[in-house]
């Protein structure tokens, strides 16, 4: 085990969980997540591989849960038939089994592009299926994925507190947005370097990158798109916050820093993302006011919204046409992106994944062995028909989730999970390699989870507690009626 300088924020994370608690110490887990490219430390002995800040938040968080009181009933609570941690138990379950077994048993029957390592160079190479040291990591990543899931969706079902929610989220915007702007300023006066302790992790570090000669941000992050992956969650959250949540100046800060930062990190993925998000958005206010279900501010705010994109593209395309380094921009993000070096690659790794797919008798590769450029096809040539379709169940049980009886501050801290989850799932069927959504996207379904779960039994309790009462009050007034 190899100590690295991010190790010291590590051991922060760490003693500030145990000192307040796995709940109250939300937000330090919050807090330490944009830290993408800081190692707690790294494991030589193991191919070089790298235990994340967040990932060691994780297993604390989870061991934390598991030795509370009761800990293991209260997280098999969790795991409840038809509630979303049951699917993702039983995803969890398949995964294990496809991926210690599929790769042995579709050994050489087709090929995969895989990752290889060579002379400290990362390349992405075609190869036979076979078992490799990445299916394991690929499986303990989903793992702790798992393990951040049952962790805060318990802790949420037993005490929901929305408010611990909403600071931790101010809380991970605010660091996020703070590094953002770090990654720039050091790199504009020739010190890069000033991140270095950050920076740990054994991934290739993009630091230098640019793109139409504009510095790419990416924050505490290895590069520009895992920067924009995690900004466009924070960047759901807070627009649907503000739209439907009530009015916030705090709320509108951290929209327009997330919305200024996101739109720095040249992330050609993220924007196409972003306006899939609004359009998405944008219809379900439309069919929610054709049934009468969505507030007057929300929809009112919905349509300025798309007029001031559409207005946006309209200037966008006046500039692209007329100007020179706009259009030399806008070709690079995006309108050439397809046909580059690049966009040619990754359509190649999705034509294989299908391939794979097919090859493996719709059973999957196995986690680790095979990365496509779509998180749907990574899902389809890793874990098969059975893994995504238990996958989909899972994240259709985590969209339903509601709270029938909150204020209007808890129910839009819901809904702006929910819509934090929705892009990270529009990006990652962009450019996700693996089946694997991350964990930050996992404590995001956690917290839905337990939320609404938490709010449902606190009303059934209320109403036993109503019931009981009357009846008691009514036993009373017949005794005094009846000598």
């Amino acid at each position: 085990m190899q100590i690295v300088p991010s190790t010291l924020l590590a051991l922060l994370l760490v003693v500030m969980l145990m000192k307040q608690g796995p709940q109250r110490g939300l937000h330090w887990f919050f807090i330490m997540s944009p830290f993408g490219a800081a190692a707690a430390f790294n494991m030589p002995a193991v191919g070089g591989a790298s235990i994340g800040i967040i990932d060691l938040g994780a297993l604390v968080l989870f061991a934390l849960v598991f030795s509370g009181p009761n800990g293991p009933a209260r997280i098999a609570g969790t795991m409840r038939f038809g509630q979303p941690g049951f699917y993702l138990l039983l995803l969890t379950l398949y995964c294990i089994v496809a991926t210690l077994i599929f790769p042995r048993l579709f050994a050489y029957q087709t090929e995969v592009f895989g990752i290889s390592r060579a002379d400290n160079k990362t390349e992405i190479i075609s190869v036979f299926l076979r078992p490799t040291t990445g299916n394991i990591t690929q499986l303990f990543r989903l793992m702790l994925d798992v393990l951040a899931f049952f962790a805060v969706a318990t802790l949420f079902r037993i005490k929901p507190d929305f408010d611990k929610v909403l600071k931790a989220m101010i809380a991970a915007t605010v660091v996020n947005f703070a590094l953002g702007w770090l990654d720039v300023l050091t790199f504009a006066i020739g010190a890069p370097e000033l991140l270095d302790p950050v920076r740990t992790a054994n991934y290739s570090m993009l630091v230098d990158h640019k793109m139409a000669g504009l510095k790419r941000m990416i924050g505490g992050f290895p590069e520009a798109s895992s920067f924009g992956f995690y900004t466009l969650g924070l960047f759901g959250f807070w627009l649907r916050y503000w739209i439907s949540g009530p009015p916030s100046r705090t709320a509108l800060l951290c929209l327009i820093g997330t919305g200024i930062v996101l739109l720095r990190s040249t992330s050609s993925s993220t924007y196409v993302a972003v306006v899939a998000l609004l359009v998405v958005m944008g219809l379900f206010a439309l069919a929610d006011s054709r049934k009468g279900r969505v507030r007057k501010q929300a929809m009112v705010v919905t349509m300025i919204l798309l007029l001031a994109v559409w207005l946006f593209a309209m200037t966008g395309f006046a500039a692209y046409q007329f100007l020179e380094p706009v259009s030399d921009f806008l070709d690079t993000v995006l309108f050439d992106k397809a046909d580059s070096q690049s966009g040619v690659e990754r359509m190649s790794w999705n034509v294989q994944a299908w391939q794979n797919f097919l090859d493996t008798n719709m059973m999957g590769a196995g986690l680790g062995s095979i990365r496509a450029s779509n998180w749907f096809l990574a899902c389809l040539g890793s874990i098969g028909i059975v893994g995504t379709s238990l996958y989909l169940l899972f994240l259709g049980g985590v969209s339903r989730a509601h709270i029938r009886q909150g204020s209007v501050q808890d129910t839009a801290i819901l809904h702006s999970l929910k819509t934090a989850c929705l892009a990270l799932v529009l990006s990652a069927l962009l450019t996700l390699p693996t089946p694997d959504l991350g964990i930050f996207f996992f404590v995001l379904a956690g917290l839905i989870t337990g939320l609404a779960r938490g709010t449902a039994l606190e009303s059934l309790k209320e109403a036993k507690e109503t019931s009981a009462s009357i009846v008691e009050r009514n036993g009373t007034i017949a005794q005094r009626i009846i000598p």
